[in-house]
């Protein structure tokens, strides 16, 4: 089947290097034009303003620090029972279900590896082998914030670079092993539903992808970086951000969750609601 024409240009438009250049322009503070792009994004993707911390613009310095703003907290209350996992995005559900032994359903007729994914660590995809996946795509006008689905240690992260391709709904149905092909950062947490595995996936434009702790990976190989001090975040602690959206991609093993009956393809979630227990 022929590629759409957005989908041929992404292969062949400097993905790196237009990113970069968004990613100037959303940190300059140049006051008439951090207030446009600002006051555009609202207007193009009806973004609901009404919901950020501060609702007056002014308090932005740039346009990247609205596009990461912080909501007032009583409109995103996490789930409370003990075990109950938390969405730990807003966004829209791409898929959810079964992993099928290591391989996760990235569209109708588009597949991609669970080893793939986690940058190639077989010995860790395994632990996920027949286990449980949820992909969420943040867009644009989303809260872009991504918080803890249950209460964990963190073990490890793994960055992998790659490429920039957006993770629309029209990408996801035309490049095949999107999600393996993107710059990421895999997250491995101890939690009471054993290990589960939060994968951030860069995108075309987005300009960084920053975590609650530091980090102190190489950006042109895959690294990985293992913590020997306790870094433990509650359910519904925020882990990290992305500057512009991209996708949440969550893991679990083997009968050690299983997602509500809601949680379907295009199902719109928010951070802290119910999308499964363990």
């Amino acid at each position: 089947m022929s590629k759409p024409l957005y989908v041929l240009i992404q292969y062949c438009c400097p993905q790196h290097a237009l990113t970069k250049i968004v990613q100037w322009l959303a940190e300059c503070r140049w006051k008439w034009f951090k207030t446009w792009a600002i006051k555009r994004l609202i207007r193009k993707y009806h973004v609901n303003a009404s919901e950020a911390l501060s609702e007056n613009l002014d308090d932005y310095p740039n346009f990247n620090s609205f596009f990461t703003r912080r909501l007032k907290p009583e409109l995103r209350p996490i789930v409370q029972g003990e075990k109950q996992i938390a969405s730990p995005a807003d966004g829209c559900i791409s898929q959810a279900g079964d992993i099928q032994q290591d391989t996760l359903l990235q569209a109708k007729g588009f597949y991609y590896s669970a080893t793939s994914l986690l940058g190639g660590n077989a010995e860790i995809a395994k632990r996920f082998h027949n286990g449980k996946f949820a992909t969420i795509y943040l867009a644009p006008k989303d809260y872009h914030r991504v918080h803890m689905p249950l209460a964990g240690k963190l073990l490890e992260t793994t960055y992998i670079p790659g490429d920039l391709f957006s993770v629309n709904h029209r990408t996801a149905q035309a490049v095949p092993n999107l999600f393996t092909r993107n710059e990421r950062l895999v997250c491995l947490f101890e939690t009471a539903a054993g290990l589960m595995a939060v994968v951030l996936v860069g995108a075309m434009l987005v300009g960084h992808i920053e975590t609650v702790w530091p980090m102190r990976h190489s950006r042109k190989t895959i690294s990985t970086e293992q913590y020997s001090t306790d870094i433990y975040l509650e359910r519904g602690a925020e882990l990290g951000l992305f500057k512009m959206g991209s996708t949440v991609i969550v893991l679990f093993g083997k009968d050690q969750v299983d997602w509500v009956s809601s949680l379907k393809e295009n199902t719109l979630v928010k951070v802290g609601e119910e999308i499964g227990h363990c």
